[in-house]
């Protein structure tokens, strides 16, 4: 009895020691300077996560790049160089003319500018009336003819016919004037109609006109 006593004694005693000596194996990995953190409150509440800032992209203004503001521009065509067209006359008059002649006549002109003169159309009021003038241009200094042809078939009397002359002038345009007198031609026929009378019949001397 007393030997089992003994037994469990030294056995305690044993456990004991080792026990000691793992409590102070852990004492010493403990960090002495490491604070020792309180329990959480259970009142508290976890802070909220505060974001990140992102850093400023830059942004670099390339052709290709579809934010970028694109400049449109509207390229604007420089005035055209004007000159000045001075003609010897403007007006023609070829007087009596009979009907069914065609005349003409060439008007001079200069190109008293800096800049060369370019005529780009020239028209006649109707088709009996046909200019022809110079495709090429007239450098400054430097004299051109226009003819302008009258067929004046079909016509009678007084005419006035005009040519418009479209060139890079001041205001753009020029106008010539023609004028004749047609003799000759039909005259105007006017034809009156008289509508006959109604014939009565005639009674015989001494007759009576029976009711």
């Amino acid at each position: 009895m007393n030997s089992k006593r003994i037994y469990f004694l030294l056995i305690s005693g044993l456990l004991l020691v080792a026990s000691c000596k793992k409590e102070e194996d852990a004492s010493s990995r403990i960090d002495p300077n490491a604070q020792e953190i309180a329990p959480a409150s259970p009142d508290a509440v976890a802070p909220s996560a505060q974001p990140t800032p992102m850093a400023n992209p830059t942004t670099t203004a390339t052709p290709t790049n579809p934010t970028t503001a694109q400049t449109t521009t509207t390229a604007t065509m420089p005035p055209a160089k004007t000159t000045t067209m001075v003609f010897n006359k403007k007006e023609h008059n070829f007087g009596d003319i009979n009907q069914g002649d065609k005349v003409s006549y060439n008007y001079t002109f200069k190109n008293t500018g800096a800049n060369d003169l370019i005529i780009s159309s020239a028209q006649g009021s109707c088709g009996c009336t046909v200019p022809e003038y110079p495709k090429t241009p007239i450098k400054p200094g430097k004299s051109g003819t226009m003819k302008v042809s009258f067929d004046s078939t079909g016509k009678t009397g007084q005419q006035s016919k005009t040519v418009t002359i479209r060139a890079n002038t001041a205001t753009g345009v020029e106008t010539l004037t023609i004028k004749a007198n047609i003799k000759g031609g039909a005259p105007a026929v006017t034809t009156t109609t008289t509508m006959p009378a109604q014939s009565q019949p005639v009674q015989p001397l001494g007759e009576e006109k029976k009711e």
